[in-house]
């Protein structure tokens, strides 16, 4: 499929209403972002190292003016119309729109948005005005390429069509205010090849975490600027800087200003201290020409806002306190970065469309395609932080004005499918540090990291999930690179965090009788307790002990290999004999026995003078005194999660967890009991409404038999991972209908008028689970792979005459073709180094041949596999191809 008929598809436009609520992230991974609306207007200044959900940047924006012959025809801002409501935002209700939105301003009719992650285009028409004009923006998006995948800034396109008959001079105007306090600086730079303006702050020095600047830019050849709107004769209180800026802009000609060689003095009616910088050309009748910008930004020092490091006298200690941004580790300021990234721009640009093109032209349901690549963007959001060794940290999500929920947490970048396929040295580095500096000197693992790195590690206790989905996600990065090296390294951890289930030590009971049954006190995702067995959390333990016994075989490290099959194989056999009812998988507890919470905290205090003990906070929090019933259990309901290992294990190619057969029957019954079509008919009770009216969602647990009095925290909700998590279970099981059907209604909710395509909430915006929709790409293609022994496949889920799907692992990435004839597989970055091709196929058809670049290479054909008799290594731009028996 070619650019032009991805690019038109209708499944990614948005227009009038629907995109009232789209935010689309521009900022590189880990740098921060600035949002581009449905509309073309700058939003969501993400860039100063938190969020900052509706922020803007004062006045910024584009604009074009349209000239002939020394005759304005038009000026108007880059943006659509505003859509309601009118009535203004917080402090300014009764006020009307946000002024920075400059609503008032003349601007097009009518404006459409096309969405395809990680590059958004805006047409924007009007009759009035002489010409058609196309922004498109982007960050680079390569995968596997961390560094050019992480250059803070945003990249602009704007083509701009002469539709009239006549030459038409065209200055397309980018303006930015300088958010820095103190006296800014604004200083412009021209040479040939880049013009740019850089802002800062004469006051603050750079040990100040304020510290920065931002620089606008273009590689035009004839530019105009304006260093600052109010070093004019507009100097007065009401917008005059805006109004002077306007009518420069609007009058005949070029921008006019001398330089200003001292920093602005910050007094005055006007403080806004904004910068524009213009582009002219000459556009004959009927022709296209495109105008490059970019905005970049240097904030170099982050600080722990939320926990800060502290000294003796309760101060902070701002040394202590303090790292480095990763990016600005690579380029000195904003204005190097935006060198490099000129220097760069067609490269990038070209691998950035090679990866969307590869993504979007497979032969996925496009609602699939939709859900895959819209959350792609959590990392170029404020979830994501790089420090200053490169280590990637993740947030949850995203508060509006601060992270969500700290310390790259382990329950919820367990579902994060999108990291370890697509930047593997990336996601082996977040395991490295979970492993250094989470572990405690007993094996349990703290499930928040804490910054900088190197304080004391949280002393919350261990979570079930996060702790052994640490050791299912060591299987699956070893097997995605090959490392055995690094495997090692980390296996004295991998055997001390898999050893704690059962420890003397671990006050919480997990594996007390070594069986391979979790009987203990369980935390868990969903933020509460769990006692006693659950298939749910008891999955993740079979499923990394199966991984630890895979492991431990490959190291040659044999009795512990047995012991964890062992423990596996036992656990197993209870797990499926006595935690499935027939119909699902559920938890074994009694929910009226007192002595469960008496057994891990001990008995409630008598009297309760001027505090409580943590035992009473504890039974205050669990034990429901007026039903006498223990709070927040599964019990004998129907999780979303109840087979969520089977799903780990079917990616990672781990083999059988649960019983299949009844693993198949669970999943039908959480369709049956938890997806709901009208979510009106649901009482929730929760905190948070993530579905409402006549959407449809599924429930993190229903109860089709029994609910207790006080059921599982969040019951009620439908979140988008768990949801993503169960859809594609459902796919790889064999329920493709039931599957599709789940990703749509959560893509329908996230329609551009109800919430932005491009932001899954959770807890908090943009948040990490919402990647678990990256793992329906190898679900669908059937994509199997041990990089450990050279091995890659497919065998797609789809009944289709001919396939195509984007694939990534290790250090190379590209597409596979699959058809009647034969097989082909490119790859369009990196390397892939291959001993045998996997396929179903292969069995059924037959191979006649195999040809790479052309040249035939020998094979012997084993069953399913093909089998290369030497390694063969696949690079940038070559193919191997698999010739089926006629």
């Amino acid at each position: 499929m070619d650019k032009r008929s991805i690019s038109r598809r209708p499944e990614f436009l948005y227009q009038g209403a629907k995109t009232r609520e789209i935010s689309f992230p521009l900022g590189g991974l880990g740098t921060g972002c600035i949002g581009l609306s449905g509309d073309g207007r700058l939003v969501d200044w993400e860039i100063f190292n938190k969020p900052n959900k509706g922020g803007i940047n004062g006045y910024s924006h584009f604009a074009i003016k349209a000239e002939n012959s020394g005759i304005v025809l038009d000026t108007r801002l880059l943006h659509g119309d505003l859509l309601p409501p009118y009535s203004g935002e917080g402090q300014q209700f009764g006020s009307g729109p946000n002024r920075g939105y400059l609503a008032g301003l003349p601007h097009f009719r009518t404006s459409t948005f096309r969405g395809e992650f990680p590059k958004a285009t805006i047409s924007l028409e009007d009759q009035a005005f002489p010409g058609s004009i196309e922004l498109t923006a982007f960050n680079p998006f390569i995968p596997q390429e961390d560094k050019d995948s992480g250059i803070p800034g945003a990249f602009f396109e704007i083509e701009v069509r002469n539709t009239t008959e006549t030459p038409i001079a065209y200055t397309i105007c980018f303006s930015a205010k300088n958010p820095l306090p103190g006296k800014p600086k604004n200083h412009f730079r021209y040479d040939p090849q880049l013009s740019t303006i850089q802002m800062s702050s004469c006051d603050l020095q750079p040990d100040d975490p304020r510290y920065g600047d931002i620089t606008i830019s273009t590689d035009a050849e004839d530019v105009s600027h304006l260093e600052y709107w109010d070093m004019t004769a507009y100097k007065g209180g009401w917008a005059d800087d805006v109004n002077g800026y306007w009518k420069k802009l609007a009058a005949p000609g070029r921008f006019n200003q001398a330089p200003v060689k001292k920093c602005a003095r910050n007094t005055g009616a006007s403080k806004s201290h904004h910068a524009s910088l213009a582009a002219h050309i000459e556009v004959k009748p009927r022709e296209t020409r495109t105008i490059r910008f970019l905005i970049t930004w240097n904030f170099p020092l982050c600080t722990n806002y939320w926990n800060p490091v502290l000294m003796d006298d309760g101060i902070e200690d701002r040394v202590a306190n303090t790292w480095k941004n990763y990016y600005a580790t690579l380029w000195g300021d904003s204005t190097e970065s935006a060198r490099y990234a000129f220097e760069c721009w067609d490269a990038l640009h070209s691998m950035t469309n090679t990866f969307r093109n590869a993504l979007f032209s497979s032969t996925l349901p496009p609602v699939v395609i939709d859900a895959v690549s819209a959350n792609l963007s959590v990392l170029k959001s404020p979830t994501v932080q790089r420090l200053e060794d490169g280590t990637l940290y993740g947030w949850e999500g995203c508060h509006p004005d601060e992270g969500c929920c700290e310390g790259s947490c382990t329950h919820v970048w367990n579902y994060a499918y999108a990291l370890p396929f697509l930047f593997p040295k990336l996601e082996r580095g977040m395991r490295e540090v979970d492993y250094r500096h989470n572990m405690g000197p007993d094996g349990s693992m703290s499930f928040r990291l804490q910054l900088p790195l190197g304080r004391p590690r949280w002393e919350f206790r261990p979570c079930v999930d996060g702790q052994f989905g640490g050791v299912i996600q060591t299987y699956r990065d070893w097997k995605i690179s090959g490392d055995t090296d690094w495997l090692l390294r980390l296996w004295p951890s991998v055997e001390k965090s898999l050893s704690f289930a059962w420890s003397p030590d671990n006050a919480d009971q997990w594996d007390r009788n070594r069986d391979g049954v979790l009987e203990g006190l369980q935390h868990h995702t969903l933020d509460v307790e769990l006692f006693g067995p659950s298939s749910w959390l008891n999955g993740f333990y079979l499923a990394a002990l199966k991984a630890a016994s895979e492991m431990a075989n490959h190291l040659n490290k044999d009795v512990a290999a047995n012991e964890y099959n062992a423990l596996f194989e036992s656990g197993k056999l209870w797990v499926d004999e006595h935690l499935f009812n027939g119909e699902y998988y559920h938890q074994d507890i009694d929910l009226t026995n007192k002595d469960i919470l008496e057994e891990f905290m001990g008995p409630r205090s008598s009297t309760k003078l001027d505090g409580r003990s943590e035992a009473d906070i504890f039974w205050d929090e669990y034990w429901d005194e007026e039903h006498q019933q223990i709070r927040y259990q599964v019990a004998e309901g129907c999780g979303i999660d109840q087979v969520v290992a089977q799903w780990h294990a079917n990616l990672c190619g781990l083999g059988e967890v649960f019983d299949k057969t009844q693993t198949l029957v669970a999943l039908r019954s959480i369709y049956n009991h938890n997806f709901v079509r009208e979510l009106r008919k649901v009482n929730n009770r929760n905190r948070r409404v993530f579905s409402i009216n006549d959407e449809a969602g599924v429930l993190t647990c229903s109860y089709p038999r029994h609910e207790p009095e006080v059921p599982l925290s969040f019951a009620a909700e439908t979140m988008s991972g768990f949801e993503y998590q169960v859809a594609c279970h459902m796919v790889q099981e064999g329920m493709m209908s039931e599957g599709l059907e789940i990703v749509s209604a959560i893509r329908k909710r996230h329609d551009g008028e109800k919430r932005n395509p491009w932001n899954e909430f959770e807890c908090g915006s943009n948040y990490a689970r919402s990647m678990a929709s990256y793992a329906l790409l190898p679900a669908l293609s059937g994509f199997k792979f041990d990089m450990t022994k050279g091995v890659i496949g497919f065998d797609p889920k789809q009944d289709l005459q001919s396939h195509q799907y984007f694939w990534s692992i290790n250090e190379g990435w590209g597409i596979v073709e699959i058809n009647d004839n034969n097989i082909n597989l490119s790859v369009l970055h990196g390397s892939l180094v291959l001993r045998e091709y996997h396929s179903k196929l292969i069995a059924e058809r037959g191979v006649q041949g195999a040809t790479l670049d052309d040249r035939g290479i020998t094979f012997a054909v084993c069953s399913n596999a093909v089998l290369f008799d030497n390694m063969i290594d696949i690079q940038a731009g070559k193919k191997l191809r698999l010739e089926f028996d006629k």
